[in-house]
């Protein structure tokens, strides 16, 4: 199999690259910018199977915490809380994991923040053993997983597009999404079944566990050195929003992800509430780990598509179809009442929303400044996870004075609406996407 080369080539380059990768590879051929295409890189291949273990330990996490949140205190409000300790740290940490992407050894910094994480998922253990820990410590204890998380993600984002020729970018991102949302089917079964069983403490000793995978990979792998982008201290932090700033499509995208997750997302971390209230299922049963699952099962359909089906598409007009779609698809999801066809529509809202995420990140990403990679995709990451836990406060509240149905109404509206105004095209005067940093 060909391996990625040291550092992501230019373009006159990738036409030796493709000579070379053809000579390993020998009959076998690949269509450039598909799944398979990059799955066929050994680096990119070993380091995306050791994440999609640690992931997969991640949702059974992710999926345990906010049904214990609900099941301890009955309140959306506390799960909204429990949700930004966990998620919060990306909205304020992101832009320092990003400089730290791209002035220290990456593969270093993977690794020491999946062993803080591990740590202290082991503590979370230890906090809820006895079925009612304290709260204010558990939110302390989940807080500093997710400041681990804020360091770790803008770094693992920004390692995943150089471990491929730029040809095979679109492929690439296709295959993390999948991998992504794939762990939200296993993990969340394997969770609440633990949870129903054994507790949650298991729960998160496992996904303690599950972080020796991905530091396993990356003992096995090289990773090409961060671009120098010649910058220091402050300037270095907000070299990403000046980037943003003049280039119209990278920031339509960065604005477009900020209110798509702050406003259409909040049924995400609200769906203990929504499970239990709109459809009768408890939080704290297999059928809500089922629901949940089949959410992510659409999410990796709608990843792969990008990479496969829709490999040819432009992206920019599948993200902004895929958000009239997601629109219309949320809106008929907040007026079922019926638990058996909320299972094939929850299906279909996951396969549109993250076809959209999908597409949204590879306009970003596929002429992005390989010297600026690490700090604009801390942007990305604010915007898709950093701002989902305010979202989920914010829609907490409205579901409690109003309803779950307006809620997700209210997301619908918002996802029609940057459908309708976002063109995510390239301005017709800026400088090209990879001019020099200032």
């Amino acid at each position: 199999m060909p391996d990625a080369p040291s550092a992501r080539p230019d373009h006159p380059e990738e036409a030796l690259e493709a000579v070379e990768d053809a000579l390993l590879e020998g009959d076998r051929t690949f269509t450039p910018g598909t799944a398979r295409s990059a799955f066929s890189h050994r680096t990119f291949r070993i380091v995306y199977l050791g994440a999609f273990a640690s992931n997969i330990g991640t949702w059974m996490q992710n999926v345990v915490l906010g049904a214990l949140a609900y099941d301890l205190t009955g309140s959306g409000v506390f799960v909204g809380i429990v949700t930004a300790a966990q998620l919060g740290p990306l909205l304020l940490l992101s832009l320092v994991g990003g400089a730290m992407a791209d002035a220290y050894d990456r593969k270093t910094l993977l690794i020491a923040l999946s062993i803080e994480q591990a740590v202290f998922s082991v503590l979370l253990a230890l906090v809820v053993v006895g079925g009612d820990p304290n709260r204010v410590l558990l939110v302390l204890v989940v807080l500093a997983v997710g400041v681990g998380n804020a360091l770790y993600a803008p770094t693992f984002s920004a390692v995943v597009p150089i471990l491929v020729p730029r040809r095979d970018l679109a492929g690439a991102i296709s295959l993390n999404s999948a991998q992504m949302n794939a762990s939200r089917v296993i993990g969340p079964i394997i969770g609440s079944a633990l949870f129903a069983t054994v507790g949650s403490a298991w729960v998160f000793v496992l996904n303690a566990a599950s972080f020796a995978a991905v530091i396993l990979s990356l003992t096995r792998v090289s990773l090409p050195a961060p671009a120098a982008s010649g910058t220091q201290g402050l300037h270095r932090l907000l070299e990403g929003i000046r980037y943003a700033r003049s280039h119209r499509a990278v920031g339509q995208v960065i604005v477009t992800i900020f209110f798509f997750s702050l406003l259409a997302l909040p049924f995400i971390t609200q769906m203990p509430k929504l499970a239990d209230e709109n459809l009768g299922i408890a939080s704290r049963s297999t059928a809500y780990g089922l629901l949940y699952a089949t959410f992510g099962l659409g999410a990796v359909t709608g990843a792969l598509s990008v990479g496969t089906l829709f490999a040819a598409r432009d992206k920019a007009r599948l993200a902004r179809g895929g958000l009239v779609a997601f629109a219309v698809l949320l809106a008929v999801f907040s007026l079922l009442r019926v638990a058996p066809l909320a299972f094939p529509t929850i299906y279909a809202v996951g396969a549109v929303y993250f076809c959209v995420i999908t597409s949204l990140s590879t306009v970003l990403q596929q002429d992005l400044d390989d010297r600026v990679r690490g700090k604009v995709l801390a942007l990305w990451i604010m915007g898709f996870g950093g701002v989902v836990p305010f979202g989920g406060l914010a829609g907490g509240w409205l579901a409690e004075q109003t309803s779950v149905t307006v809620m997700m109404l209210v997301g619908a509206a918002v996802a029609l609406v940057l459908g309708a105004v976002m063109t995510l095209r390239p301005g017709p005067d800026e400088p090209p996407t990879e001019a020099a940093v200032a």
